[in-house]
């Protein structure tokens, strides 16, 4: 049952819809059309004039009715294939152009943050917002030495409408799952408690400084994005301090081109970026609209990224990575079969399903699409048709990728602004490629051994006690048994045929153990020194345990 207070939500929402005058939404909205009549009685009906364009009127309601409206205009307004332009550019406005909270209230936030005044730790502080969001806004500000920084301060009250509006998503969950048809295979109780969780870290500045930094480490070594840096002393957990950056905004093409910028480079880069985030890191920014990224253009051939606001990350278990990646490649190279396979293996889709039927339907929809630039693809129908695909095979939503199917339509968007002629299948298939040679291949190997290295020095030197321990294990059971000699001879025999494997075994670890860490000699800087000495008695050592073993057959 619905509760009143999700009932009064409910009805304020009728209420913005009628004062925006977006009746039509009532009447399409099954939820809200049995409370239309409340429509009639607000007095925007009858007072307000009509005259203001249909986006901004869209816009104004969205930002009326909270956060989580403004998110969903966010993921909207990078779609300009699905949206006629004038909507398209009144909903980019609510990527970083939101209306802002009073900026007297901004500066005392920050003042109530520290135990000392203002200009005891900035020349200046901006009272004007520079940009304003969902969740914050951003004001910038000089620290003493003069270093310039920006100042991301969580609007106030934003909690309580967060909750109220989550209240109601679970309470329309909970009714879709219970009465809906595809209830069950959308879970959609599941992926509200994703948006839940994700909306709730965003508050959180502290646990968004840690991600900027930990983007800023895996990038550290790369040209293709830039991440600001973090000022910890300053930060607070409603207020992020952060390294102003310079860049043209991603969203501005007409400034991108006056500066001769490649914009075929540019879309490719933004498509590398995020396949390695994704899938070398399995850490990937999940907020990937225009407001949040801009670009260096220095160097206008080789043009790199700049991104902001970390509020929303996503991460992907090693798991997920390998399905999703084979599952890319298979599809890049038309094996739809391989495809098939892989979804049943993964249990997206029942075990009874028949895999030449699903590999037909997933056919019907990728061939028309593949190998083709994006302004020639309708995504729209691309994606009404892999719906019913789903709905045909009883393909469940993976609640855990719900961000990372998000991300990719704010990329596939940006990368459609950019550059409309991009090939988007043939500039990630050598990345996952690439990624899937490093994953599987010796450096893979390699790896994963210098990992395992320092423990095997400390196991294998415990190697002979924990094996002379067994034996005493062993001969302590025999003699205590009350067999006659036949049997004991046959105890016996077994006894020394068990030792002589064990002891050829460990021998032949010992000398596998020798050959790899001398062969890794170098990759391990803990042990440099000691690594030539141990990779000569592990195999001496060996040697000898593996002669004895072997020759002591008779015994």
């Amino acid at each position: 049952m619905i509760s009143a207070r999700n009932l009064f939500r409910l009805i304020q929402i009728n209420h913005v819809l009628a004062k925006h005058r977006l009746d039509d939404i009532i009447q399409a909205t099954h939820l809200l059309r049995p409370l239309r009549f409340f429509s009639y009685l607000s007095p925007y009906r009858w007072t307000r004039n009509n005259d203001a364009p249909r986006g901004e009127r869209l816009r104004l309601t969205l930002e009326e009715l909270g956060p989580l409206f403004v998110k969903f205009g966010q993921i909207l307004s990078t779609r300009r294939d699905i949206l006629p332009d004038d909507i398209a550019t009144e909903l980019a406005q609510l990527q970083d152009n939101v209306a802002p909270f009073d900026s007297a209230h901004a500066l005392e936030i920050v003042q109530q943050a520290y135990d000392e005044p203002l200009d005891a730790l900035f020349q200046h502080v901006s009272p004007e917002p520079l940009a304003s969001a969902s969740i914050a806004q951003v004001h910038t500000a000089q620290l003493l030495d003069g270093i310039e920084v920006i100042l991301k301060i969580i609007r106030p009250n934003i909690e309580q409408h967060i909750q109220r509006d989550v209240e109601l998503l679970h309470t329309i969950a909970d009714l879709a799952e219970r009465f809906w048809e595809d209830g069950k295979r959308l879970r959609p109780k599941e992926v509200v408690a994703e948006i839940e969780k994700n909306l709730y870290d965003e508050l959180d500045m502290m646990r968004e400084a840690a991600s900027a930094s930990q983007l800023r480490r895996n990038f550290e070594n790369s040209d293709l994005l830039y991440v600001p840096n973090i000022n910890w002393e300053l930060t607070k957990p409603n207020l992020l301090v952060q390294e102003r950056i310079h860049g043209i905004p991603i969203g501005d093409i007409a400034q991108l081109k006056a500066n001769h910028v490649n914009m075929a480079r540019l879309a490719e880069v933004g498509v590398e970026i995020f396949f390695t985030q994704a899938f070398k890191h399995g850490f990937f920014h999940a907020d990937m609209h225009p407001g949040n990224i801009m670009v260096d253009v220095n160097d206008p051939e080789n043009p790199s990224y700049i991104a902001i606001d970390f509020g929303i990350m996503g991460t992907l278990s090693p798991e997920d990575q390998n399905y999703l990646a084979d599952n890319f490649l298979a599809f890049f190279n038309s094996d739809y079969r391989r495809v098939a396979e892989l979804h049943v293996q993964s249990g997206w889709v029942p075990a009874d399903t028949r895999v030449d039927e699903f590999e037909a339907a997933i056919r019907s929809v990728c061939e028309p699409i593949f190998a083709k630039p994006l302004h020639e693809i309708s995504f729209g129908q691309v994606l009404i048709r892999l719906f019913q695909t789903a709905r045909r095979f009883n393909m469940e939503v993976q609640p855990q990728l719900v961000l990372l199917q998000k991300t990719l339509l704010n990329i596939e968007g940006l990368g459609r602004q950019l550059y409309p002629e991009l090939d988007l299948w043939k500039t990630a298939k050598p990345i996952l490629e690439q990624w899937m040679l490093e994953k599987n291949g010796w450096q893979a190997a390699l790896e994963t051994l210098k990992q395992e290295i320092p423990q095997w020095a400390t196991i294998l030197p415990t190697l002979p006690r924990l094996l002379h321990q067994s034996h005493q294990q062993f001969q302590q059971q025999a003699n205590q048994n009350q067999t006659s000699d036949s049997l004991k001879s046959v105890q016996k025999s077994i006894r020394n045929a068990g030792f002589r494997i064990a002891g050829a075994l460990s021998g032949a670890a010992f000398i596998i153990g020798a050959a790899i860490i001398k062969g890794l000699d170098g990759y391990s800087p803990a042990m440099v020194g000691n690594l030539p000495l141990l990779s000569w008695v592990l195999g001496i050592a060996g040697g000898l345990l593996l002669f004895t073993s072997l020759s002591n057959k008779n015994d």
